[in-house]
């Protein structure tokens, strides 16, 4: 009979059941379904990397030698090693495609992928093994032959498998912001293959017990001088890259739920408290019936029970079978590694039992305290609240105050849980919503700063490595350009030690370093600026010192710090060639910028790129963060209807009687519709302001799973505080106009008797 009863009341109040249905299974739903695509990242890729053997780290020397090995063998740490060589070189095709090669004295570390063709082999001195996503771009298959040219050398293979790398999951050159399989790719050949017999390797790959922090410092304290740098697998660029993607989506994913769980717990508690008090007599009946308390107990919490239950395990079905299906497409273009799949987690079960936990603990908090009650105190009405005249009530400007502003203000007050669960709602939904449009914001503000703001260039001519200075400067004068110098360093401090960029400038309008505020900074000939992001990971400021070297050489140097520039995209230090020159360090131009829009060929370039296709690859780097974004205005709107519409059917009928009353004394329906609207405006406006800094919060921490390449602080633009107020004012508005219309078929006699 109580089942009969509890299907009956949901029926009768299904809006209400319907949205507590509903946040709970959106709850679950986001959590599980970005929870699932995030986690299969992480698990497919740590696969990949096992099955690989990543490396822990990466030891670069210009020779390592057998007693080189034996050194670092001898350090205690190391249960693995294998040394490779590491060239670049340009395949033969119309394009000159940049492919970097690997001569290896075995596969044990680091190692090949075989997707098509056969197991690498280590005596092969004929074949090679290529990248596939290079392969399918050139239209390249097993058996055909390559060429490759480096270092004065041309060597001709066979393709005898096609694979991938844990070491190139993310891969890009400095001719393309995101992976252009046509360009760049990567191969691996037996070191028989070498056309010299004498093999100088320049890369050791390395596998050890305890931290890369002790392992460097064991490095540098028995073979410093040795080598020239040190990279462990965190800030191998493929291996961070990739790192840094699966953080923000697990961000995302833990973030974004909160919300909705939150508010279906709110909407629960408003709506069986609300039932439970409408029914006050029916339970004073039961009770009389000979119906215990453990009985209405039980019925009441199985109502949020079976809801928030069936919700949540529709949630954990449809949510990793769907959601991860929008991400892994635009990622697979941008990542490659072997499989792409879902992956479930104990912790979606966990949070769906905790959402389930938490409903049976709000509805039991809702029916306990009638349940204590007596049968014949239950079966009366419940005494009104008294109101008593307050501070506000008291002052002098009180008497001034309109009807309506009173009256809103003593029924926020008598009504205090119902006004704060209102205000909570609309903190939610403002919150969200701000966050999705700052995060909106923040994508566009970093493609303005870097494209338009700091960079003025329209083509980017990128020097071939042989290229002459003859052949620079010619170009350099016939394009009318400014030649700079790109590179990759590393930097320490006393607190921290970080991969950078290094960009070196002569005097150029084409490229204006800049302070957050997009204003542009001088930086003389003579002064060294390194990014805001970059000092706050070190722990520098202006007047410190910290030492550096470039990439590949051994050479570290000393530099102070004279100023701090921001850049959303690349953090290092900025120079110029003569304070470049005066650290005893050669100035060698890596790229030509100008204002031309060159689509033509020269001798020692060898790419060209405008300024269209640097900002149409980064939108394609940026997709699966757009849509991230995306999904977050879309679901912080649905939460905003379903809020709103909750609530405001929940105050509606909390307080017909009194608009039956007044509505008696003679109030006309357009007076008390605006008397309604008055409160929830009210009520509206202080959650949306108290949203603000919620949402704020919300975009800091979003902002700060972004990883170390990107600088962006969080910021509420103009457009972003005005679309928020918007439609957070227009649906509580709408939400308000659907009820009050009700008032003039509202039927006094039966609302007025509702409480006898």
């Amino acid at each position: 009979m109580l089942f009969k009863k509890m299907l009956r009341d949901i029926r009768k109040h299904k809006t209400q059941f319907l949205s507590i249905f509903l946040m709970a299974f959106l709850g679950v739903f986001v959590f599980s379904g970005v929870g699932g695509e995030s986690v299969g990242l992480e698990v497919n890729i740590d696969n990949f990397y096992e099955d690989t053997n990543l490396a822990d780290g990466w030891i670069y020397s210009a020779n390592i030698s057998d007693l080189f090995l034996y050194q670092v063998d001898c350090l205690g740490a190391t249960t693995q090693m294998e040394r490779q060589l590491v060239v670049d070189s340009v395949a033969d095709f119309d394009n000159d495609p940049d492919i970097t090669l690997h001569f290896v004295e075995n596969n044990t570390i680091s190692k090949f992928y075989l997707l098509e063709g056969e197991k690498l082999d280590v005596n092969d001195s004929e074949g090679v093994w290529l990248d596939k996503s290079f392969a399918d771009a050139k239209g390249l298959k097993v058996g055909d032959n390559i060429s490759f040219e480096f270092q004065g050398y041309e060597i001709e293979k066979e393709i005898k498998g096609l694979g991938y790398s844990p070491e190139y999951v993310y891969h890009a050159s400095t001719s393309s912001v995101i992976p252009d399989f046509n360009k760049i790719g990567f191969a691996y050949l037996s070191y028989k293959a070498f056309p010299m017999d004498n093999v100088s390797y320049n890369v050791l790959n390395v596998k050890f017990d305890g931290t890369p922090e002790n392992y460097e410092d064991l490095l540098s304290y028995h073979m410093d001088g040795y080598y020239s740098s040190f990279i462990p697998m965190s800030e191998h660029s493929s291996v961070s890259q990739f790192s840094e993607e699966m953080d923000q989506h697990r961000m995302m994913g833990d973030i974004f739920p909160v919300v909705f769980i939150l508010i279906a717990m709110l909407i629960l508690l408003t709506t069986m408290t609300r039932i439970i008090a409408h029914q006050r007599t029916q339970i004073g009946i039961l009770k009389a019936s000979g119906f215990k308390n453990r009985s209405i107990i039980f019925h009441y919490v199985s109502y949020g029970f079976l809801l928030v239950l069936i919700g949540s395990i529709l949630g954990l079905i449809v949510g990793p079978m769907t959601l991860p299906q929008l991400f892994y497409p635009s990622m697979s273009a941008t990542y490659k590694m072997p499989s792409w799949d879902p992956a479930w987690s104990m912790n979606f079960v966990y949070v769906a039992a905790l959402m389930v936990i938490m409903a049976l603990a709000v509805s039991y908090y809702a029916a306990k305290s009638i349940s204590d009650e007596k049968p014949a105190d239950t079966i009366r009405p419940k005494v009104p609240k008294l109101s008593s005249s307050g501070f506000v009530e008291r002052l002098g400007m009180w008497k001034h105050l309109s009807f309506n502003a009173r009256w809103n203000w003593r029924d926020a007050k008598r009504n205090k849980f119902r006004a704060l669960m209102t205000i909570i709602g609309v903190i939610g939904c403002s919150a969200l919503l701000i966050c999705a449009f700052g995060m909106y914001d923040g994508m566009n503000d970093l493609k303005e700063w870097e494209y338009n703001q700091i960079n003025h260039y329209d083509s980017k001519l990128v020097i071939e490595e042989n290229a002459t200075d003859s052949q620079i400067d010619s170009v350099a004068e016939d394009v009318n350009g400014d030649k700079i110098m790109e590179g990759a360093i590393e930097i320490e401090s006393d607190n921290a030690k970080k991969l950078a960029s290094l960009l070196v400038l002569n005097s150029t309008d084409l490229i204006t370093p800049t302070d957050y505020d997009w204003n542009k900074i001088e930086i003389a000939d003579d002064e060294v600026s390194i990014s805001q992001k970059m000092a706050d990971m070190l722990g520098v400021k202006v007047g410190d010192t910290v030492k550096w070297h470039m990439m590949g050489s051994d050479k570290w140097v000393k530099t102070k710090i004279d100023k701090i520039h921001a850049d959303p995209i690349s953090q290092g230090f900025i120079m110029s060639a003569d304070k470049l020159e005066d650290l005893d360090l050669n100035y060698t131009p890596t790229s030509i910028v100008t204002a031309q829009h060159i689509n033509q060929s020269y001798d020692g370039v060898k790419a060209a790129n405008s300024m269209k296709d640097m900002t149409s690859s980064w939108d394609e780097l940026t997709e699966s963060m757009w849509l991230l974004i995306y999904i977050l205005i879309f679901f912080a709107s649905l939460l905003a209807v379903i809020v709103l519409y909750n609530l405001g059917l929940l105050s509606f009928t909390e307080i017909e009687r009194e608009i039956a009353t007044l509505k008696v004394l003679g109030f006309k329906s357009g007076a008390l519709r605006r008397l309604l609207l008055t409160q929830n405006l009210w009520f509206t406006a202080i959650g949306f302001i108290l949203g603000l800094p919620v949402g704020y919060a919300i975009l800091a921490v979003m902002w700060e799973s972004s990883g170390d390449s990107f600088y962006i602080l969080p910021s509420i633009s103009l457009t972003n505080f005005i679309l928020t107020a918007l439609i957070t004012f227009a649906l509580s508005i709408i939400v308000n106009l659907m009820f009050s219309r009700k008032i003039k078929g509202l039927d006094m006699v039966e609302s007025l008797k509702s409480g006898e």
